[in-house]
């Protein structure tokens, strides 16, 4: 039997991270932080280690506390080689959080 493997395309293989923005002060820029769990080296107790990338946001959509998928990209800037592909949950403001209040006491 022959056995055929299907390479994956270029556009397949890149990678997608999932984090949340922390900082959406520049204009068609956001930072965000990815979590990851490993264990300690010595004692296995897993510990938490992030790090922050500077991913592209074409329509200054994402803002802070959103949780967003990420994808490599080739470099845009001198620090950004990130893109935003979706917003998978949106941050609750504070004036959403008292609109909402208001309409139940009523």
């Amino acid at each position: 039997m022959t056995e055929q493997k299907k390479e994956k395309k270029w556009h397949e293989k890149r990678k997608h991270l999932v984090g949340v923005v922390v900082s959406d002060k520049m204009d068609k820029t956001v930072v965000v932080k990815v979590d990851r769990r490993v264990p300690h080296p010595l004692y296995g107790k897993h510990i938490v280690k992030s790090k922050k990338y500077h991913a592209h946001d074409e329509h200054n959509e994402c803002r802070v506390g959103d949780i967003v998928m990420i994808r490599e990209t080739r470099p845009l800037s001198k620090t950004k080689r990130w893109v935003v592909v979706k917003i998978i949950q949106r941050a609750r403001r504070p004036e959403e959080e008292i609109a909402k209040q208001q309409e139940e006491q009523k």
